[in-house]
């Protein structure tokens, strides 16, 4: 085959490559704009609010993802290394300029949460708010990869009764942490090994973004945590919930 044809027939891959991403971020869109009055506002049960695992196989580590895309791929690149599985909870508004690293994620075999669309503080959204919210960004992951999430992490932390119904009557779980690296503000090497590695236990939510800081010091804490037999699971695994 001569270099012309190649060269045509790769042009032709990435334009249908494109065409296929450039409808999906429309459809994906378009759901996301769209009125969500009917969906289930009332009835249910309040589920709890996951803050680790009592009976966990592991620990978890956690990524909350609104930005670095580069170091999310490089943090894949070190959990590879390591065979170590972690949870990335996805903001959708971020998901939506970045497709590729998203189906990246999941076809590495980590877990997919929601983040919310828009990094909202949940604290102050009602009932229906919160839906909506959760809902957009749960309706654009599973258009991206087929299956949908059954973790939530409030952004910042910030939730009310509402914001823990809400997710409880979209079936999924409520999840905070019990160790925060605090990366995003300090920006530090050792001060994020620190706090990821310090009086861990099995059953442990570790918070962490991705930082560059933080895919720094991702290696030796995931050696820390071979050298300490605490293997890396997902959240879901940890919680005992294999489906």
């Amino acid at each position: 085959m001569n270099q012309t044809v190649r060269d045509r027939r790769s042009l032709r891959h990435k334009l249908a490559t494109n065409l296929v991403l450039g409808v999906l971020v429309f459809c994906i869109g378009a759901l996301c704009i769209s009125p969500l009055e009917n969906e289930a506002v009332s009835g249910g049960e309040t589920s709890e609010i996951y803050r680790n695992a009592e009976n966990g196989v592991g620990v978890s580590v956690t990524f909350n993802v609104y930005w670095g895309t580069e170091e999310v791929y490089r943090i894949l690149q070190t959990l590879q290394k390591h065979g170590a599985k972690a949870t990335f909870f996805i903001g959708g508004c971020w998901a939506d300029d970045n497709v590729e690293c998203l189906r990246a994620i999941y076809a590495a075999g980590h877990e997919i949460g929601n983040h919310g669309y828009f990094h909202k503080d949940h604290a102050k959204l009602d009932l229906v708010q919160n839906q909506k919210e959760i809902s957009s960004c749960n309706r654009f992951i599973e258009l991206s990869l087929g299956e949908a999430p059954t973790l939530f992490a409030p952004p910042s932390g910030a939730y009310n009764d509402d914001t823990v119904k809400a997710a409880s009557l979209l079936g999924m779980k409520t999840i905070l942490w019990s160790k925060d690296t605090i990366d995003w503000r300090d920006k530090n090497v050792s001060l994020i090994y620190t706090r990821a590695t310090k009086n861990i236990r099995i059953g442990d939510f570790i918070l962490m973004h991705p930082m560059k800081e933080t895919a720094d010091a991702l290696d030796d804490i995931l050696k820390y945590y071979e050298q300490n037999n605490l293997k890396p699971v997902t959240v879901s695994e940890n919680l005992q919930d294999r489906g």
